[in-house]
């Protein structure tokens, strides 16, 4: 019988390759079917399995019964399908959820223009060496060694000053976080 000749081969060769796909196809898409439930794509996850045993052919222990590890990969692979379909068509729901008419408005600038000051406000009242720091490692896009240079500070010194200034960024800001977010997401499409 042939599943007595695949269960413990020694070299996966092409013609005992095609016996294993013979023998097993049918039997991983109906195991598959009972997990996705839909066919053709329980054939797909199949066909995906036999590609990834041939491809790992070479670190594959054929010692081991080739039938359970046909089986354990399908299972996985289709867990893995329906996993990555739940992610998606939460996505999707979520998406379909936003109201995607927006369209920007007088009140937005307005909103827009208050949180910028804000940012400013709070800029304006870090410690110069701190706000110094700020502006090169936010707006000048400077990395803190380039800045830890440039300034003759040690490189701790200078993350020390920017975890400083981003802790007064946030405790000025924590009342406009949620329009900041709203305006980040709207106005960078």
């Amino acid at each position: 019988m042939i599943i007595e000749q695949t269960q413990n081969i020694e070299k996966l060769d092409k013609k005992s390759f095609e016996i294993l796909f013979k023998q097993y196809f049918s039997a991983l898409c109906q195991f598959a079917r009972k997990y996705v439930r839909d066919l053709d794509t329980s054939k797909e996850i199949v066909h995906d399995c036999f590609v990834s045993f041939w491809d790992k052919r070479d670190t594959i222990d054929l010692s081991k019964p080739v039938k359970t590890y046909l089986f354990t990969t399908v299972h996985n692979k289709c867990l893995n399908h329906i996993r990555n379909n739940k992610k998606f068509d939460q996505n999707v729901e979520n998406f379909e959820l936003l109201d995607l008419s927006y369209h920007y408005n007088a009140s937005d600038s307005l909103v827009e223009q208050e949180i910028s000051s804000q940012i400013n406000t709070a800029i304006e009242s870090l410690p110069e060496k701190c706000k110094e720091i700020f502006k090169m490692s936010r707006f000048e896009e400077m990395k803190y060694k380039d800045i830890a240079e440039k300034l003759n500070l040690s490189i701790k010194t200078v993350e020390a000053q920017m975890s400083k200034a981003l802790q007064v960024m946030r405790t000025s800001l924590s009342e406009y976080i949620s329009a900041l977010i709203y305006f980040i997401f709207f106005l960078t499409k």
